[in-house]
């Protein structure tokens, strides 16, 4: 009878740690497991040095959503940059997304300056003012070269 309760009693122990590893791991790995609360918004730049998917989406340094997916526009070799924003967050059509830098050499981020406009971009809209990455290569060796 004894070593039943023993037995038993290590099982539930593994099987609780099993558990506390998997909700570890899936809150770790930023990971949903359920429906997401968010809607995709486009934004085109012509250069998005350095900006990788899942990249944070900000406004006024605060974390509104990710980004999805970056394609290439086949015709105008624009870059594409899908976002998914938090659905509590209400994006006008006059904002400039921009992307920016983390400290002088750290992760790009897409940075949202709010509009002054009442109207907003719905599901599947874009944001038409957009600011590029600035290359901070291009920018020095612009200075060496051309500072003669």
């Amino acid at each position: 009878m004894k070593k039943i309760s023993l037995e038993t009693g290590v099982g539930v122990f593994m099987v609780i740690g099993f558990l506390c590893f998997a909700w570890i791991s899936v809150r770790l790995g930023d990971v949903n497991l359920f429906a997401e609360d968010t809607y995709r918004v486009s934004a085109r730049f012509t250069s998005v040095t350095g900006l990788k998917t899942g990249a944070t989406v900000e406004i006024a340094g605060v974390t509104v959503g990710k980004v999805d997916s970056i394609d290439l526009h086949p015709e105008d070799y624009e870059a594409i940059v899908h976002m998914k924003i938090n659905r509590g967050v209400k994006i006008q059509e006059d904002t400039i997304a921009s992307i920016r830098t983390t400290g002088i050499i750290g992760d790009r981020f897409v940075k949202l300056s709010p509009g002054g406009l009442d109207e907003t971009i719905e599901e599947g809209g874009e944001i038409l003012e957009t600011e590029g990455a600035i290359s901070l290569e291009e920018l020095i060796s612009k200075y060496i070269f051309e500072g003669k």
